[in-house]
């Protein structure tokens, strides 16, 4: 008999879960303010956001919260993410559709100020020839090595007046999280030339190690320029930054550490609170503050949240934690990365339903996402 009742809780219990889950991957539909933002163009953004401006003195700096220019102007970080160079192919990705010059500018055009551009440990040290055809719009870059192409497309970025976050993002050239065990768990000292990368599993490295290792890397990357901002970002798949009040990063030269921090629908797994996806505002904010945000509420340290991200046709979960994370970075006015530009994944040529372009890398796609963060952006 007891036997049988647990089997029927059991039942009842996995039966409710799996509701549960149903229920958050029910289609959103799209409110009214969204509605209409579809159906308008695009406004032209603000030349004074931009780097590129006259009214920044370089070079940048930290000033409790905020990255700032000489003459203490803050630089808001309006970020997106143009991955590629740490897949399998080894370069940006679109560069076999349009010029880097134009993707450029329809980066620039979506309202962007930044870019943040991942590479992998493994497209540095091998450095491979890139074949002709994914660079069959950017004639001059063929029978260049992937080094040379991504630095071409760094300064097509600088050129347009965006500034360039360069994310050592992995290991082993692959699609986000691998089966190296080196990049699940962060190290790589084996390399022939060793380099640092953030990414590693829950609980695998402790903040105390993470920022000692920061501190290194970032000491000497300020021995080869010191006007450098070094971005450091959290543990635990990057949504950790808890470590920081006890054991801030303290580089050679003041004032040059931004943080970056994580945050995706699924972020939260494994916690009292569950996924994102799943949870309350309140909830929400409070394991924003937990994990990074009191660093800016208590104007501490920039944080960057250099990750985020959601479907261009969302489920119910996909849409709840959106509104909830759009919601709390408009209260604080935050610096952000969008994961991502790209319309396709390199593998496979798969679709990318996280993208704000269509497969022309000129198209905006002009959805509740791009609305949200044009409103943050005009802040």
């Amino acid at each position: 008999m007891i036997l049988l009742i647990s089997i029927v809780l059991l039942g009842s219990i996995l039966h409710y879960m799996w509701k549960a889950e149903a229920a958050l991957s029910r289609p959103w539909t799209p409110d009214d303010s969204s509605l209409a933002f579809s159906q308008r163009p695009l406004s032209p953004p603000a030349n004074e956001s931009f780097l590129s401006s006259p009214g920044y003195k370089l070079p940048l700096r930290t000033k409790g919260r905020d990255i700032v220019d000489q003459n203490g102007k803050r630089f808001k970080l309006s970020s997106v993410n143009w991955y590629g160079a740490s897949d399998e192919l080894f370069i940006p990705g679109g560069l076999d559709v349009q010029h880097r010059d134009v993707i450029a500018a329809t980066i620039r055009s979506l309202g962007f100020n930044s870019v943040r551009m991942p590479y992998s440990d493994e497209m540095v040290i091998s450095n491979p020839e890139v074949p002709p055809h994914l660079l069959s719009a950017n004639r001059d870059l063929v029978e260049m090595r992937a080094l040379d192409v991504f630095e071409a497309t760094v300064t097509a970025l600088t050129d347009a007046g965006l500034a360039v976050i360069i994310n050592n993002h992995i290991t082993t050239a692959t699609w986000c999280c691998g089966a190296d065990p080196c990049d699940a768990g962060w190290a790589n000292d084996y390399l022939p030339q060793r380099a640092v990368s953030v990414r590693g599993l829950w609980g695998t490295m402790p903040w105390e190690k993470w920022a000692s290792a920061a501190e290194r890397a970032g000491n000497a990357l300020l021995m080869m320029n010191p006007d450098w901002l070094m971005v450091v970002g959290g543990t635990e798949s990057g949504n950790d930054l808890t470590g920081v009040r006890r054991r801030p990063i303290e580089l050679d030269v003041e004032d040059r550490v931004v943080y970056s921090a994580h945050v995706y629908s699924w972020s939260g797994w494994g916690s009292a609170g569950g996924r994102y996806s799943k949870r309350t505002y309140a909830s929400f904010v409070k394991a924003m503050r937990k994990n990074w945000a009191y660093l800016v509420e208590e104007n501490m340290a920039p944080v960057w949240i250099g990750e985020f991200g959601a479907p261009d046709r969302p489920g119910i979960g996909d849409a709840n934690y959106w509104r909830n994370l759009l919601r709390y970075l408009k209260e604080i006015d935050a610096d952000f990365g969008y994961w991502a530009v790209n319309p396709r994944k390199p593998r496979d040529n798969e679709r990318e339903s996280y993208s704000l372009v269509e497969d022309d890398w000129v198209t905006p796609v002009l959805d509740y996402r791009m609305k949200d963060m044009a409103e943050l952006m005009r802040q």
